[in-house]
């Protein structure tokens, strides 16, 4: 066994709110027959039988369910499992020991097996990855889901925590706050890209597959044109960098309309923002951003451009948690002298003189090759899984990262986000690149595997 189980009165108060959560997920379920893309959320199950709940340090926060040890199961109602025609069912996992499987059975505990899911460690409670399997037959529009525990090996002791399920099918409409691709347009970029003839690699080029846009500073608003399209003061205060027209009624064609933006090279229009960074009352504005395109993949060569018009999110602006030092994605001090001290609350770094506070935010990697957009900005994307983008995610797109700098070395009075605590760093990029600027990059930099500069040379 690895961990103690929850005291009784904890879990009669995550079962109230779980069950008011499996309300609220009944109503939204029942208003998207036909969806192409479910998500569910483990922890809004209906009922359930040796499970617990606990804050989840995966990308999006929240809860996951924990403590699953065989025999363990959970119920889902009104699951909308689309057409017929090919489901990918995936599951959102953490694992330090054991292994097992998922069994997903429609209509009761042993009804119907619908999918498995393989178990095994990702490497700690907390150190979360996406398992999936493929069903070519499967009962369709709403059904009642079992997810049922099976572990192996491990006796009756817990073997994994999950955060959700996905359903991806190939039939029915889009659901609200879907993007769908239009698919003559993306083949024909597709197409560019393929045509393009790659760029010799001189000797001595450093072997890493990398371009970037070097940007400054744009300007700042309360707006966000991907969580709060059309709603102008509605977000917290952003701060935008690259096109210096993005405000909250940005769209794919006013991005590619306005020419003037803060990055070079001048082809990429595209917008790219965090919440802005507050020193006592004073806003900090970033010194420079870097926005880097690589590939973590072991073969970069199957990597494909962004589709026009292909947004997505990394972080979440709702994460409230400490970030002492040492924490997963936290501000660290970058120059002469690093960090010397940690602010009183232990959540900032206080960075020599000569050195700057600066912070690294990476975007998944994978896309399904379908949306251009989610409902929650990140479910048409994913973090590569074993070296490779697979499944319900088989697109490699670049691995995107923003590494901002800001002119100040902090005090121990520490810093704010606009979103709040360090925690709730998160960061927007919406595409308007020229495609065959982009494509050339792709081309040229990621696929062969060398270091490109901003002007996509060697």
């Amino acid at each position: 066994m690895r961990r103690y189980r929850v005291p009784l009165y904890t879990l009669l108060v995550n079962a109230l709110v779980v069950a008011l959560a499996a309300t609220l997920s009944l109503t939204v379920s029942t208003q998207r027959a036909q969806a192409a893309t479910v998500t569910v959320q483990a922890e809004s199950y209906a009922a359930q039988s040796g499970v617990a709940l606990e804050a989840t340090a995966d990308m999006g926060g929240g809860q996951n369910v924990a403590f699953l040890a065989d025999g363990d199961w959970m119920r889902f109602d009104n699951v909308d499992l689309g057409t017929a025609g090919r489901l990918t069912v995936s599951a959102r996992i953490a694992s330090a020991v054991g292994s097992g499987t998922v069994e997903l059975r429609t209509g009761s505990l042993t009804g119907p097996l619908l999918a498995v899911i393989p178990v095994s460690p990702t490497g700690g409670w907390q150190n979360w990855a996406t398992r999936e399997t493929e069903v070519s037959s499967h009962p369709t529009g709403s059904q009642t889901v079992f997810a049922v525990l099976r572990g192996t090996g491990t006796g009756s002791g817990d073997f994994v925590n999950i955060n959700w399920f996905s359903f991806v099918g190939e039939g029915g409409g889009a659901a609200p706050g879907w993007v769908p691709v239009d698919q003559a347009k993306w083949n024909a970029q597709l197409s560019q890209f393929r045509a393009m003839s790659p760029a010799a690699v001189p000797g001595g080029v450093v072997r890493v597959p990398e371009f970037n846009a070097t940007c400054t500073y744009s300007h700042s608003k309360p707006d966000d044109p991907i969580v709060l399209p059309g709603l102008p003061g509605a977000s917290h205060m952003h701060s935008f960098f690259g096109n210096k027209s993005t405000d909250a009624f940005s769209t794919t064609q006013s991005l590619l309309t306005n020419k003037p933006t803060s990055c070079t090279p001048a082809e990429d229009l595209s917008a790219y923002w965090i919440p802005s960074l507050y020193e006592g009352d004073k806003a900090v504005e970033a010194e420079g951003m870097i926005v880097y395109y690589g590939s973590r993949l072991p073969d970069p060569s199957a990597t494909v451009p962004f589709p026009e018009g292909f947004r997505m999110i990394a972080g979440d602006a709702k994460a409230q948690t400490p970030t002492p030092a040492g924490s997963t994605g936290q501000y660290w001090c970058s120059g002469e002298g690093g960090e010397i001290g940690r602010s009183a609350d232990g959540n900032w770094p206080v960075c020599a003189p000569k050195a700057h506070l600066t912070h690294q935010l990476v975007f998944p990697d994978c896309w399904d090759g379908k949306n251009l957009d989610s409902p929650d900005h990140k479910s048409h994307v994913a973090f590569t899984y074993d070296g490779k983008c697979s499944g319900a995610y088989p697109v490699a797109i670049p691995n995107l990262s923003f590494v901002v700098s800001y002119p100040t070395s902090g005090s121990s009075a520490g810093f704010r986000l606009a979103s709040g605590m360090a925690s709730s760093i998160h960061g927007d990029f919406f595409n308007a690149w020229d495609n065959a600027a982009l494509g050339h990059r792709v081309k040229d930099c990621i696929t062969q595997k060398a270091k490109c500069n901003s002007a996509g040379t060697f």
